[in-house]
Order: structure tokens, then C-alpha cells, then sequence
């Protein structure tokens, strides 16, 4: 069966440019995969998508005209129900395959299979493939209904009374099969082959496409767009790497991928302008400078090799006129009002100091069961100078850096930018003459904002980070306002999450269960429920697993770290490590299931005593398994003190033989109770040494 390249492009209004990178990926995915459930495509067949502001598109390579016939057996009924003892169709089997189209004469191809009253009737037949235009008609319907839109739209068809829905108007379909148009209708639109170029620069109005191979050259020569998403992006870094590199001394545009798509979902042909602004904003912090540049305009700011703004940036046109200096003056004209508004915001800011705003704060609402953000702020100084206090710190420090770490948020900077909170904090406790640890607390004590952001750095700032996680989560955990399925309205995972990254990665000697509770006892008693602190801790239990088997750790070595509840959390790291090596050992695999067997034997006891009956010991396997526990539980215990994990398991491989040997030759529940009382004793002894690192019968090994 011979086939051809498809191409098919939907041409509509600006796509919300935010969205455009998923759109085109989702257009042209679903729509292949149409394609291929339906026989039109083969499962090699490679898909290109193309998304600009203005269209969506797809190329399927090797897509047939006519999906191949396929057999099918459909089921009718049991023969008993077919067919009379005679042999011959009962009423009930012609009713049914009249149904299909078939008469009385079909009984003689119909098959059987099973056997008994199990017996079933099967008609085959081959069924015709679906057409292209049959197939791409569900593929494109299929593509547009998955699109994952972020806001529908309702509009009127040029008819003047119907209506459609779609995420902007459509105002023109291709759907091209090699050079020969597939006849196909959405949105109110037939397909042809015309499509429309640049708004302004394209060489022909319409673009009429000659075939599917040639659309990305000919949108190009013709139309004066780049059609493809990641080919625009890429042009659009060159141009500004160049740009760059033209106006020398070592400036570079900023990294931000995020602006550098949605740059890209903005523009068709992009050309890439220098610009500039007066010297006296960079009094300015640069970060609301490039914040306003950033957010307001899509400018790329331009920074020196110190990572110092300059006064320069650079715009992306969607135009290339002969002469772009109407362009670059229109730019620096637009930018110039935006910066002047954060130099006056920063002016005005910096003449009430940040401790005068703190009043304030107490007519700020934080949650309406929580109180104010002043109250909020008040618990904050009370937790953050007892983490202080624990961790050796400045507690005068961190009280002061928690009582000014949301004052920022009265200020006019924060409330034009809220991105800014903690940043702005910090340039107005310097100014006002604070300690410069206070100051960089107050901005660190975000952190980490997102997954993979840096952490605070010193212990005043990790004491008032912690504090503001901590008491985020009791508190929202007390009132009841947890975390269900993908719905975190208050963030709560990733403060779990910040507090286990401090505690883990700067090894911070603190005890995770009497944070919380010391957080719980920030709120009076009636403000959040009394199992607040145990049931923080059981999630932020969960958290840590999904944390470690992000980092690489397996999934077995984990549990038997987590499983035991651990409360000193800067120690599991040396803990999985020492499970990692305790597994490569030969003894591993016995040991494993060794401690399997003890845990289901004590799990079935009634009771079970701590100490062993020496005088109750038989001699053999009993006496020497409690021998060789008595000889290696010193040094076990000596590697727990000197926190050498991987020195007290190693220690318990020495252990394999006397426990393979009691479990050989000993019978536990023997029917006279105090052997057995006493054997279970032994046995408890064991898995307490066994599992003072970790529950190592959880490993599968």
C-alpha cells in the first residue's frame, strides 16, 4: 500500500502564548495517534508539530490513502440459544443476523467455539479500512477536543448564527496528503491548501502550499514565519547570544527559559533589537529592575560578566524593518514610565523603616482561623528563637530577622511585584541599619521557593526558615486544610518538603518531632487540633520517602530507613548509605530473611519480655546464638555512638551463622511457656540489634 506525507494546519488568532508550546505538542501527538489506532499510519511513523502565534500544524510521515482491511469476529450468542436440536437457526439467530445486513444463508459461515454449554457462535468477516478523509476527520476532531485548553472561547461562524467553541477563532484549515487536498471540516472550516504568512511581511497573501514536505521552506520564503516552535527558539537564542557578543564587554542576556517560550509564543519572525536605558535606575535593586523588564515588556536584561545589571536590554521584534530605529525608540520610550515607577516605589519605601510597618501586620488577615499575619508573625519570633537557641545561633538575631521577615509585605514595591517579597525585605533592613545576618535572613527565609532552589545559608536564616515552614504547616494541619489528591492550595508539600532539604543537606542536629511540637505550641491550644504535631510528622514521613527515591535511593532501602520513623533526619542519609553496602555483603540475603521470620514470630506472641533467662538457656544452638548476640552488641552499640552505621551492620554479618543454626535446630513456640517465653525474649533481643539502623527485613535481597 502506497503512501504519502500528511500535513494539517489549523490557522487561527493569537494563541495565549503561555500555553502555545503544549498546544502544538498535544495537536500533533493526539492527531498521530489517531493515525495510528485507525491503520493509517504505521507505528514508525515519525510527527513533526509546528506551533507559531498564529497556527497549529502537524507532518505525519507515511500515511496511507486507505487503511488496510482488518478481520473481525463478532460474537453472536451460545449455540444452544442459535441453533434448535435440529441443528437449524432458531428466530432469535435470523433476528440477529438480519441485524447485521445478512440473510438465513450466513448460518453455513458461522463458527464455533468452546465446548458444552459454553459453546458460542462467531461470524467473520473483513472490514473495509477507513478512508484518509474518514480518518483524518476523527484524528483532527480527536486532536482539538484533547487540546489541553486553558480558557474556551464562544464565537459566531461567518453564517451569523452559528457558534463554536475553541481556545481563539480558526479562520483557516490545510490538510494536505503529498500534493492532493484531504477533504476534512472543523470549527466551521473546509480544508484546502492556503494558509496566511507574517501579518506584515509575508511575500504572498494567502500562502498557498504546494504540498505537506514543503511547508516549513515555503512558510519561510514565502510566508516570512518560522513555523516551528523550537526552530523560532533556538534562532531567537543565536540572535541574542549575537546581539550580546556585538555590544561587547562581556554582557549576556539573562537565563530564563520560561521567558525564552514565551518569547517565542509571541513572535513569527523574530529579530532581535538592542535598546537602552538611562544609567541613574540602576540606583534601582536590579532585581526589580529586571522583574519589571522581565514581566511587563518580555525584554531580555543584559548583565555583566559579574552578574551586574547593565543599562542595556534587548527586545525580540516580530518585524525587520530597513531602518529598526523607530522600533528601538519606541521600546526605550515604553520601558522608561516602568522603571521610573520602580525608582519611585524604592524612594518612597525606603522612608518608613521596616520595624514601623510590623504594627501593621496585626490588620492583615493571614487565614481567618489563624488570625493576622501579625500574630503569625509573632509566632514566628517565639519558634525561631527557640531553633536558634538549639542550634547554637544568635537567638537576638533570629527573633528580630522573623519579627521584620513579612514587614516587606506592606511595602509598595511588594505590592506592585509580590515576586519581590523577602528580596526587597533584605535592601530595606539594610538600609534602615540592620544586622546584615537579620537582612539576609529576612530574604532567605523563603527558601527554597521551588524544587532544586538553593537553601537559606547560616543558622539564623535556617532558624527563621524553619520556623516559617514549620509553622505553615501545624498550622494549616491543625485547622484541617491538608493536602488532597493534586490539591495543595497552601503549598504544604513543598514546605514539608524545605524543612527535610534543610534539615538533610545542612546536617542540622535537630529532632524533627520536637520541632513540631515546639511549632505546636507556638498557637494556643484551642487554634488547631491537639494530634497536630504526630500528624505533620506522618506526612512529612510520606514526603521524605517520595524525597529519597527522587535522589536515587531504592525503593526497599528507603523503607527500611523510613519505616523506623526516623526524628533525626540529617542522619538518614548516612543511614541508607550504610543499608546500600549492608545489601552487597553475602550474609545480606540470609540475615534479610532471618529477620522476616522473627518479626512475623514476635508479631504472633502475646506477649513478649525483654530479658533473657540465662538458667533457661538449652545448650547448642540456643546458648550460642545468645552468645554470639552478647559478643556483638558492644560493638554495635559503639558504631551507633560514633553515628558509623555502616561499621554496625557490617558488625551483624557475623551473626548468619549462629542465627541460621538456632533456626535450624530450634523449635521457638515450644509447648512449655517458659522456654518459650524465654526464646521469644532472645529473639526480641535480636531484631532490636538486627534493626538499630535500619529494618533490614524490608530489603529484598
Amino acid at each position: 500500500m502506497t503512501t504519502q506525507n500528511l500535513l494539517v494546519e489549523l490557522f487561527v488568532e493569537e494563541l495565549p502564548p503561555k500555553a502555545l508550546k503544549r498546544l502544538g505538542e498535544a495537536f500533533s501527538t493526539t492527531l498521530a495517534e489517531s493515525l495510528k489506532a485507525q491503520g493509517l499510519a504505521g507505528a514508525e511513523a515519525a510527527v513533526t508539530a509546528y506551533a507559531s502565534p498564529r497556527r497549529l500544524a502537524a507532518h505525519v510521515t507515511g500515511v496511507a490513502g486507505q487503511a488496510a482491511d482488518k478481520p473481525v469476529s463478532q460474537k453472536l450468542m451460545p449455540v444452544s440459544v442459535g441453533l434448535d436440536g435440529a441443528g437449524n437457526a432458531t428466530p432469535a439467530l435470523l433476528k440477529k443476523l438480519a441485524g447485521l445486513g445478512l440473510d438465513a444463508a450466513a448460518v453455513a459461515q458461522l463458527k464455533r467455539q468452546g465446548e458444552g454449554k459454553a459453546e458460542t457462535l462467531f461470524f467473520d468477516s473483513m472490514v473495509t479500512g477507513a478512508t484518509l478523509a474518514d480518518g483524518l476527520q476523527k484524528a483532527v476532531e480527536d486532536a482539538l477536543a484533547k487540546l489541553p485548553i486553558p480558557k474556551v472561547m464562544t464565537y459566531q461562524l461567518a453564517d451569523g448564527w452559528s457558534s463554536v467553541n475553541f481556545v481563539r477563532p480558526a479562520h483557516g484549515l490545510v490538510a494536505l496528503h503529498g500534493a492532493d487536498v484531504v477533504p476534512v471540516s472543523v470549527l466551521g472550516l473546509a480544508s484546502g491548501r492556503a494558509t496566511q504568512g507574517h501579518r506584515f511581511e509575508a511575500a504572498c497573501h494567502p500562502v498557498v502550499l504546494r504540498d505537506a514536505d514543503g511547508y516549513a521552506a515555503q512558510m519561510a520564503e514565502e510566508g516570512a514565519v518560522i513555523a516551528g516552535f523550537e526552530e523560532r527558539r533556538d534562532e531567537i537564542a543565536r540572535q541574542l547570544a549575537a546581539a550580546a557578543e556585538r555590544i561587547g564587554g562581556g554582557v549576556q542576556p539573562i537565563d530564563d527559559p520560561a521567558l525564552l517560550d514565551e518569547v517565542t509564543a509571541l513572535v513569527e519572525r523574530p529579530n532581535v533589537l538592542a535598546c537602552q536605558f538611562e544609567e541613574e535606575y540602576l540606583q534601582v535593586p536590579q532585581e526589580c529592575l529586571i522583574l519589571t523588564m522581565k514581566a511587563n515588556q518580555k525584554y531580555f536584561p543584559l548583565l555583566d560578566a559579574a552578574g551586574r545589571l547593565t543599562n542595556r536590554f534587548l527586545i525580540v521584534s516580530n518585524i525587520k524593518p530597513a531602518d529598526p530605529s523607530a522600533v528601538i525608540g519606541g521600546n526605550e520610550r515604553v520601558v522608561r514610565p516602568r522603571l521610573a515607577d520602580a525608582k519611585f516605589f524604592f524612594d518612597q519605601d525606603r522612608k518608613k523603616p521596616l520595624a514601623a510597618r510590623v504594627e501593621a501586620l496585626d490588620r492583615v488577615v493571614y487565614h481567618n482561623k489563624l488570625g493576622s499575619q501579625g500574630a503569625r508573625v509573632r509566632r514566628l519570633m517565639k519558634l525561631a528563637g527557640a531553633i536558634a537557641r538549639e542550634l547554637g545561633a544568635e537567638e537576638a538575631l533570629a527573633v528580630r530577622a522573623a519579627e521584620l521577615a513579612k514587614a516587606d509585605l506592606l511595602t509598595d514595591m511588594v505590592g506592585e511585584f509580590p515576586e519581590l517579597q523577602g528580596i526587597m525585605g533584605r535592601y530595606y533592613a539594610l538600609h534602615d541599619g540592620e544586622d546584615p545576618r537579620v537582612a539576609d535572613a529576612v530574604e532567605a527565609h523563603y527558601k527554597p521557593k521551588f524544587a532544586g532552589d538553593t537553601l537559606a545559608e547560616g543558622n539564623v536564616a535556617l532558624a527563621v526558615a524553619l520556623a516559617e515552614r514549620l509553622e505553615t504547616l501545624t498550622g494549616m494541619f491543625g485547622i484541617g486544610a491538608v493536602p488532597t489528591g493534586d490539591k495543595d492550595p497552601f503549598a504544604l508539600r513543598r514546605a514539608a518538603l524545605g524543612v527535610l532539604r534543610m534539615l538533610m543537606e545542612r546536617y542540622l542536629p535537630l529532632d524533627l518531632m520536637q520541632l513540631l511540637e515546639l511549632a505546636q505550641a507556638s498557637f494556643d491550644k484551642e487554634e488547631v487540633a491537639a494530634s497536630t504535631a504526630v500528624d505533620v510528622f506522618l506526612f512529612m514521613q510520606e514526603r521524605l520517602r517520595v524525597y529519597l527515591r527522587e535522589r536515587g535511593a531504592m525503593q526497599d532501602e528507603v523503607e527500611s530507613v523510613v519505616v523506623q520513623a526516623p526524628t533525626r533526619i540529617d542522619r538518614v542519609p548516612a543511614r541508607l548509605a550504610a543499608v546500600a553496602g549492608f545489601r552487597a555483603l553475602p550474609e545480606a540475603a540470609a540475615l534479610a530473611a532471618a529477620n522476616k521470620r522473627i518479626r512475623n514470630i514476635l508479631k504472633k506472641a502475646d506477649a513478649v519480655g525483654e530479658t533473657v533467662d540465662l538458667a533457661l538457656l538449652q545448650a547448642g544452638a540456643e546458648a550460642d546464638l545468645h552468645q554470639a548476640l552478647v559478643a556483638v552488641t558492644p560493638e554495635v552499640e559503639a558504631a551507633l555512638a560514633n553515628l558509623d552505621y555502616t561499621a554496625a551492620l557490617t558488625r551483624l554479618a557475623g551473626l548468619r551463622a549462629a542465627v541460621d543454626r538456632f533456626f535450624d535446630e530450634v523449635m521457638v513456640m515450644a509447648d512449655e511457656p517458659l522456654i518459650r517465653a524465654n526464646r521469644l525474649a532472645l529473639l526480641a533481643g535480636l531484631a532490636r540489634v538486627m534493626n538499630s539502623v535500619a529494618d533490614i527485613s524490608e530489603l529484598s535481597v
